[in-house]
């Protein structure tokens, strides 16, 4: 399959943003970010994910809610398709209103056997500029499965003793409310319906980055200094019924199940 889709490695496209102060509000209050955010404060580490959110018009969206295959992503033909993870650097700051400027280049697309069966990751790097420069160097990787006849959860991979613990309150109301502030509609997120019914799985699925920003939060609420890098990957998908909480040790962060499962893995860098 992947010489199929040999064509798209290195295509590329740019596009420019803000984050509005609207969006920062409204991301804030369902991050529960203390304060209010002015024009031209600091813009917090990952925010600018609510830039550059979909524009595709309801005739153009799958049946999962997202923009339908093809364009600048391989229109790869597995059903199901997940961002799966994540690297940044963070190099310079950007700011609430002021235009970003990303530019995007698909790294790789390999396809891989795993217990669900047949995945294609496609791996997409970004470079986004602000006004001082280069600030985000990023790479996304996006995983495409097969659809399966019924939920088999990946092996469970249990948390280690935690340096601190919190919980974190997910209700259908946040989830809600991210997918709204990043245009998100994946109906895996809001339609309970079509994420047991089509897509197979147990429940609502809590959005993995909505994970890694609430990790992220949680360890810049403990340190008084912002991140040089973070990595992320999801180990396990994450449900409205989980009961979730975070915590870290050393530079290491999960979100872990009532159980003691991990769900997303994250490793923050710190400056020297």
């Amino acid at each position: 399959m992947t010489e199929t889709f040999g064509d798209w490695v290195g295509r590329t496209e740019e596009a420019e943003d803000c984050v509005t102060l609207r969006q920062a509000w409204q991301l804030a209050a369902t991050l529960e970010v203390p304060g209010r955010f002015a024009a031209g404060d600091p813009l917090p580490p990952l925010w600018h994910w609510i830039g550059w959110t979909p524009e595709t018009p309801m005739s153009g969206l799958d049946r999962d809610g997202h923009p339908a295959r093809g364009g600048f992503l391989p229109p790869v033909p597995l059903e199901r398709r997940m961002w799966a993870g994540g690297r940044l650097e963070f190099l310079a700051p950007l700011h609430v209103g002021e235009t970003m400027l990303r530019r995007s280049t698909i790294l790789n697309v390999a396809e891989k056997t795993g217990s669900t069966g047949r995945m294609v990751f496609v791996t997409v790097g970004h470079e986004v500029h602000g006004a001082e420069g280069l600030a985000i160097r990023e790479e996304q990787d996006i995983v495409y499965v097969a659809m399966p006849e019924t939920y088999v959860p990946p092996p469970p991979v249990a948390a280690e003793a935690p340096d601190w613990q919190e919980p974190v309150a997910i209700d259908t109301v946040r989830l809600f409310r991210f997918s709204a502030v990043t245009f998100n509609a994946h109906r895996i997120h809001f339609d309970l319906p079509y994420a047991t019914e089509v897509e197979r799985y147990p429940g609502l699925v809590v959005h993995g980055p909505l994970q890694a920003m609430l990790l992220m939060q949680a360890a810049l609420a403990r340190k008084d200094t912002l991140p040089q890098s973070y990595r992320f990957r999801g180990v396990r998908p994450a449900f409205l019924h989980d009961r979730l909480h975070l915590q870290g040790a050393s530079n290491r962060l999960s979100t872990v199940t009532a159980e003691g499962w991990v769900c997303m893995q994250a490793e923050i860098g710190w400056p020297a």
